[in-house]
């Protein structure tokens, strides 16, 4: 019904930069809160950065002052722009949105996940 389709993910140098995106698409009439999570190997998966359709931004401790979210609400797209990119970072990062749908249902969608590799 609603498709969270992720892009951006790759490898990157300690100190580097990536650019994640996820569009969501479907039927769709409102996205609420869209943000992205992540799940190292043998971790759980973490909040990385939410944001809502309206209100402040909200960032784990690990990657306040390095990562940014944003929105373009008229694409229905979330942006994770990456700096100062640590080892630590290295993951699978997913996208996540709560996205209301017909009848008036809010409900939570996931994005298949992308790489994000650091290399030291």
């Amino acid at each position: 019904q609603v498709q969270l389709v992720e892009s951006g993910g790759g490898s990157v140098q300690a100190g580097g930069s990536l650019r994640l995106s996820c569009v969501a698409s479907g039927r769709i009439l409102r996205v609420n809160d869209m943000g992205w999570y992540r799940q190292a190997p043998g971790k759980q998966r973490e909040l990385v950065a939410i944001i809502p359709s309206g209100g402040s931004t909200n960032y784990a401790d690990s990657v306040k002052g390095r990562f940014t979210i944003s929105r373009d609400n008229a694409k229905n797209t979330v942006y994770l722009q990456m700096n100062s990119s640590k080892p630590e970072d290295t993951a699978v990062y997913y996208c996540y949105a709560n996205v209301l749908v017909p009848p008036f249902t809010p409900s939570d969608y996931w994005g298949q996940g992308t790489q994000v590799t650091v290399s030291s």
